[in-house]
């Protein structure tokens, strides 16, 4: 499994404006629910569940906010850059500005475990991310994710 698997071009953000933790997770919820055309709350909930049994605020500026969502048939990726890092109450106290927003099937278990790990792998590469910091817009991140053009796999 890659990020291109769960990711796909029309959904990265790059210079995402945001305040805070909460503020964050709606935003995420929203844009992941237009998409997906599930109410928001649908998906907001279960996120608010997953933070308050501990942050995924992995460390090194990085979260990877992630739940289960019932009637969600495959796994949905949604990529952020933040214009200014924000406490996310990481493991490491750092602040976060690389964020993967990961929506799984309900009943995706080790693939779930398979998709955390990928994103992980991927934005924890202190190499990585610090060209993501450096990406000057949208298209030099998807390039720097290897996300294909549209039509293309």
């Amino acid at each position: 499994m890659d990020i291109a698997d769960l990711l796909n071009r029309e959904h990265v953000v790059a210079g995402l404006r945001t305040n805070d933790k909460p503020m964050l997770l709606s935003d995420l919820s929203q844009r992941a629910a237009r998409v997906l055309a599930f109410d928001p709350q649908a998906l907001l909930d279960p996120l608010q569940c997953r933070e308050a049994l501990g942050s995924t605020g992995v460390g090194a500026g990085v979260a990877i906010p992630h739940a289960r969502i019932s009637r969600l048939r495959r796994f949905f990726g949604l990529f952020a850059r933040l214009d200014k890092p924000i406490d996310f109450e990481s493991i490491d106290g750092q602040p976060v500005d690389l964020v993967f927003l990961l929506l799984a099937p309900e009943l995706a278990n080790t693939d779930q475990l398979a998709a955390l790990a990928c994103v992980a792998r991927a934005l924890r590469n202190p190499d990585t991310a610090a060209k993501l910091r450096a990406a000057r817009n949208t298209t030099e991140i998807c390039e720097l994710l290897d996300l294909p053009l549209k039509g293309h796999a």
